[in-house]
Order: structure tokens, then sequence, then C-alpha cells
């Protein structure tokens, strides 16, 4: 099956698949329709070497 490349400039959303106008229409969608989702899945904030890494300078 041959997907046609129509509107593959705009932006979409990739847990639902759908299209979006612009960047910030994206943004409002993800942070309503799945804030519950985003809010799981944060990135940790405090990043530190975890134990028995070593690092050379």
């Amino acid at each position: 099956m041959v997907l046609p490349l129509v509107d593959e400039h705009k932006p979409k959303c990739y847990l639902c698949h759908e299209g979006f106008e612009n960047i910030e229409e994206l943004r409002e969608h993800q942070n309503s329709k799945h804030s519950d989702f985003f809010k799981d899945n944060e990135k940790q904030a405090k990043r530190e070497p975890a134990p028995g890494d070593v690092t050379v300078f």
C-alpha cells in the first residue's frame, strides 16, 4: 500500500495521528487531550550519574 504525501509538512500528533495546521494548535491539542500522558512521562529534572558510573576526564 502506498500512502500519498499530502500534508506532510503539517505537524501531526504522534499519539492519535491527527494533523494540525501549525505547531501551536498541536500544543493546545496535546495539552488538552493527552495531558495525562505527558504528566506521567515527564523527563527527570535531576540528572546525575548512576551508581557505578565512571567518569574519565
